[in-house]
């Protein structure tokens, strides 16, 4: 996606979203949507027996009235969603790379919810309870994206920081649109090291048909903002290191 491009919002039904689709030839978008243009439909049911500790990452997400919230990587929005069912959800915002994993989400929204995604309407009024936009972790621009003049409260990456080429400038990204004081939250895989090593080395082998792994350099540069000074990091287990949450709290 383009600079100049201007992110179009997602509606159910075959309206595509893309933006980085051109005579560019392929991209990362477009790799997103011919991994997801099947499996997204089943997306939901599968990666609930290992993407653990999601539930736990929502909980630490505070929404309020006026809250803004975004996850980056958002696919079918499963996260969103639970989000939008508290009383106080706040604003709620999902990003994508793949048009055809928003195409569902839209779908869901309007399922689960019970309202349509519909653009926002120029002279002010009711709103879509989830934005959904299409485009590039490492791209995020709140004002550009999704219209705001203010950063985000908080950011957070569900076990997707780590399946993005370009995870050091979408970690970027992300820190330079979230607020000072702001929370930047992610779920992502571990070294599984307090599991038994047989065991780990079979989990291991069974989540690369998945096409997932534990990246030790995203992990370390969670650690280096801390280090820098930019913002106060903790890392919580989960199920023996399986995975982590990280919290990093912008100073």
């Amino acid at each position: 996606m383009s600079d100049s491009a201007s992110p179009s919002p997602v509606r159910p039904g075959p309206v595509s979203s893309s933006n980085n689709r051109g005579p560019g030839g392929p991209d990362h978008a477009a790799a997103m949507d011919r991994m997801y243009r099947l499996t997204r439909h089943v997306y939901d049911v599968t990666r609930r027996y290992y993407l653990l500790g999601r539930d736990r990452l929502l909980d630490r997400v505070a929404t309020a009235r006026d809250s803004a919230t975004l996850e980056v990587g958002c696919g079918t929005a499963r996260n969103l969603i639970k989000l939008a069912q508290r009383p106080e959800p706040g604003l709620l915002y999902g990003l994508d790379a793949s048009h055809e994993m928003l195409e569902t989400a839209a779908r869901s929204i309007e399922r689960s919810l019970g309202l349509p995604q519909a653009p926002l309407p120029s002279g002010g009024g009711d709103r879509e309870p989830i934005v959904l936009r299409q485009g590039l972790a490492e791209q995020l621009d709140a004002r550009r994206m999704f219209g705001r003049d203010a950063p985000f409260d908080t950011i957070f990456f569900s076990y997707c920081l780590s399946m993005i080429p370009t995870w050091p400038g979408a970690l970027e990204a992300a820190m330079a649109n979230l607020r000072p004081g702001g929370h930047l939250l992610i779920v992502d895989f571990w070294d599984q090291a307090d599991l038994p090593t047989v065991f780990a080395a079979g989990l291991k082998r069974w989540l690369s048909l998945f096409h997932v792994h534990y990246r030790p350099e995203v992990h370390e540069a969670l650690v280096d903002i801390g280090r820098s000074g930019r913002g106060d990091v903790q890392f919580e287990s989960v199920a023996r290191r399986y995975a982590y949450i990280a919290s990093i709290r912008k100073t």
